[in-house]
């Protein structure tokens, strides 16, 4: 059975969320956007690629930074408007240059929960 892109619900935009988690240990490693072309050319090549709202371009992920994500599966959730990508990971996710987007803590104040990767 193949998978058509325009069955996901999109917002007004044209936009989805796609979060990636890391094979194997279910790391949340970031969340960004991708439109319809977006998570077509990721099934189609296997890197992931998003699009980005400031720059109203599209962006592969390590394509700059050689910090890729080679998708291994790609799945929707039941309201078919967010999208997970099980993504290997080859250094930092996130622009910061750490491991995970998801670094700060909040229940306490704010605490940094790791140091940018060297």
């Amino acid at each position: 059975m193949s998978f058509d892109p325009s069955t996901l619900v999109y917002d007004e935009r044209g936009l989805i969320p796609c979060i990636a988690q890391q094979e194997g240990t279910g790391e949340v490693l970031m969340m960004a956007w991708m439109n319809a072309a977006a998570v077509a050319k990721t099934l189609e090549t296997g890197r992931v690629t998003y699009w980005s709202r400031s720059r109203q371009a599209y962006w592969i992920k390590g394509e700059t930074s050689g910090h890729t994500q080679a998708l291994v599966d790609l799945r929707v959730d039941c309201d078919r408007d967010c999208l997970l990508a099980i993504v290997d990971q080859q250094g930092p996710a996130c622009h910061t240059n750490r491991r995970s987007c998801f670094y700060t803590s909040v229940v306490d104040g704010e605490t940094e929960l790791m140091a940018p990767m060297v």
